[in-house]
């Protein structure tokens, strides 16, 4: 497979990895905001929200209010914002577009969909019962994207490169709003265990569609450790991070079987696995939980380089 193509099939799945999870996030951060101001309210809500989507000082360089309707809008539907959920969908039609006799008819009707489908919403800064209809729809969309790959497509590099490119979004989405969570949102004077710190947490799981994988793991009251331990090392967990790092070591070597030999990405996702299982959440606990999230994010970025220099070159 030429480079370009698998460049554009690696990062079509990134982008519509990251709208799925902006739009999470934005539900999520919608139930948030709906609390009163003696539980945090509307304004830290959404200041976490900027801050799990990455977008901080893009968001201070616009000058706008931090409220429901202006970050909804830059997160959702602003053409100037290459993380909106409007930028990744049209970048991920690109990229399908340039690879579309790689693509089965329902996988690229499903990017073609979602991408036609936000367009319906315009530019405009939307009110509350819009930016919520947004987000279910595009979700509903992105999950039949999932749906059709998984179903029809080949067990080749054109779907490798493009499972390969989600998993290393999600890894970095899921780390991102676990530390925000853990390190930034929850306030001084709330305790852990709290109410709030219930409620937030609570919210956090249901972004990743986790609360009900949760209850069933745990049988127990929602904890921060134990948030901590699904979303990190629970191997059944598919958007914890090692569930994400197994997926991006089996597509690697797959992808490496083609060529007859591995290389440095594939190297550097098998020891970061390694790393991930050798690792426990107690010991985690103990070095610092936003130590180790900092340091992740950094090697899934240095794994994402790899990958670039291996094959997108």
């Amino acid at each position: 497979m030429l480079s370009r193509s698998a460049a554009n099939l690696y990062w079509m799945g990134r982008y519509l990895e990251r709208a799925d999870f902006l739009c999470r996030l934005i539900d999520a951060t919608v139930r948030l905001a709906s609390l009163p101001a003696s539980h945090g309210g509307a304004k830290p809500a959404w200041e976490g929200a900027i801050r799990s989507a990455a977008v901080e000082n893009s968001f201070r360089e616009t000058g706008l209010p931090v409220d429901e309707a202006h970050v909804g809008w830059f997160l959702a539907l602003d053409p100037s914002n290459p993380s909106s959920v409007r930028c990744c969908l049209e970048a991920a039609r690109h990229n399908g577009r340039a690879v579309r006799t790689a693509l089965t008819l329902e996988t690229w009707e499903a990017v073609n969909g979602a991408w036609l489908e936000i367009q319906r919403f315009g530019t405009g800064v939307p009110d509350s019962s819009t930016l919520v209809r947004l987000v279910e729809s595009i979700k509903a969309v992105l999950l039949s994207f999932d749906g059709a790959a998984a179903r029809t497509q080949l067990r080749e590099p054109t779907y490798w490169f493009l499972r390969l490119g989600t998993t290393i979004e999600r890894a970095d989405t899921t780390a991102r709003l676990l530390d925000v969570k853990y390190h930034l949102l929850l306030p001084r004077t709330e305790p852990i265990g709290g109410s709030l710190d219930y409620f937030q947490w609570t919210t956090l799981l249901r972004t990743v569609s986790a609360l009900t994988a949760y209850r069933w793991v745990y049988r127990d009251a929602v904890k921060p450790w134990l948030v901590a331990d699904l979303l990190i090392f629970n191997r059944a967990m598919p958007r914890s991070l090692i569930a994400c790092y197994e997926d991006a070591v089996w597509l690697l070597d797959q992808l490496a079987a083609t060529r007859g030999r591995r290389g440095p990405a594939n190297r550097q996702a098998s020891a970061a696995l390694r790393r991930l299982s050798e690792n426990d959440i107690d010991a985690l606990f103990q070095g610092g939980l936003h130590e180790f999230l900092t340091e992740f994010i950094a090697e899934n970025n240095a794994l994402g380089d790899a990958i670039a220099d291996q094959y997108l070159f």
